[in-house]
């Protein structure tokens, strides 16, 4: 990271406007190394005034309060000791729908989106057909199954995690978007809280994949902040899409889906495990927007 002799701008002085803090901001930003310095100078301020990214230009000569620049000059220091954004504003977008977000969750990525969209292609979106039953494993802030339930009224959601926080969020977002009367969320690790004789059409999950010795080596907004039970897939990144993939067996009906999302060059070993939990048809894989296999298809054979 940059050093920079810059300070935060002082509450007491020269006059700040919008602009001329947001020019500051940008630059101090850049000197510390922030990518995207002036987008994240916008979303912070803007957060701090209670406005759209937009209105800070209409309203470019509005001077700031004490009181509004004393707690946006706490944002800086906060994003410089790399504290994510979404962390800051308690907010992140995601399949174009505000998630509220906590260092409790995992914030949700836009590689994420490939999962939600593999899911939803096999999800008819005519209500005349059998009720589909869905689950997600390990919700967290819930937008895996939010952004579904958004998109398929017909079908039956279900989303669990171990984390009674996380559990607590994601009920908030689907109550805030208007969809809590569609998903039942409850804790439990894994399957232990399901009976045995539920089964589910379609079970999907964003497992924790990151190898414990790799967590360190991630970007510090990642490795300091945000949940390492989220991230920790165990000495290979492979314990939870082990786990998931050989007990998911008994929960779905037969030609029942199971959609996971995969870290990278693990759609090798993904294979190796469906093989050797036996029960599946021939794994089908999924790109992300940076030609990456992220997600896997795999189908019970019947």
């Amino acid at each position: 990271m940059k050093t920079s002799s810059v300070r935060p701008p002082e509450t007491t002085g020269p006059v700040w406007t919008i602009l001329k803090l947001l020019n500051w901001t940008a630059s101090y930003f850049a000197s510390h190394g922030i990518e995207q310095s002036r987008a994240t100078a916008e979303i912070l301020l803007a957060h701090t005034l209670g406005l759209k990214r937009i209105d800070l230009y209409l309203r470019y000569d509005q001077p700031l309060h004490l009181e509004e620049l004393t707690r946006f000059k706490t944002y800086i220091k906060r994003r410089v000791n790399a504290e994510p954004v979404a962390y800051i504003t308690g907010e992140k977008e995601f399949w174009s729908l505000p998630f509220r977000v906590t260092p409790d969750v995992l914030i949700p990525r836009p590689d994420t989106e490939c999962l939600v969209e593999a899911t939803l292609a096999l999800l008819p979106e005519t209500d005349k057909i059998p009720l589909k039953r869905i689950l997600e494993l390990g919700t967290g802030s819930g937008a895996i199954a939010v952004a579904l339930a958004s998109e398929r009224r017909a079908a039956q959601f279900f989303a669990l995690d171990r984390s009674f926080s996380a559990i607590r969020i994601a009920r908030q977002n689907a109550e805030r978007l208007g969809l809590s009367d569609r998903i039942d969320f409850f804790c439990s690790d894994w399957f232990e809280s399901i009976q045995s004789d539920i089964l589910f059409d379609m079970i999907v999950s964003n497992p924790p994949y990151v190898k414990q010795d790799e967590i360190s080596r991630l970007q510090p907004e990642i490795a300091r902040y945000e949940p390492r039970g989220a991230l920790d897939g165990g000495p290979h990144g492979l314990d939870a899409l082990e786990a998931i993939i050989f007990r998911s067996k008994a929960h779905l009906v037969p030609k029942g889906y199971l959609l996971l999302e995969i870290g990278l060059d693990q759609n090798s070993s993904v294979v190796q495990i469906a093989r050797k939990a036996g029960g599946y048809e021939k794994a089908v894989f999924f790109k992300d927007y940076s030609g990456i296999d992220r997600v896997t298809q795999l189908r019970l054979t019947g």
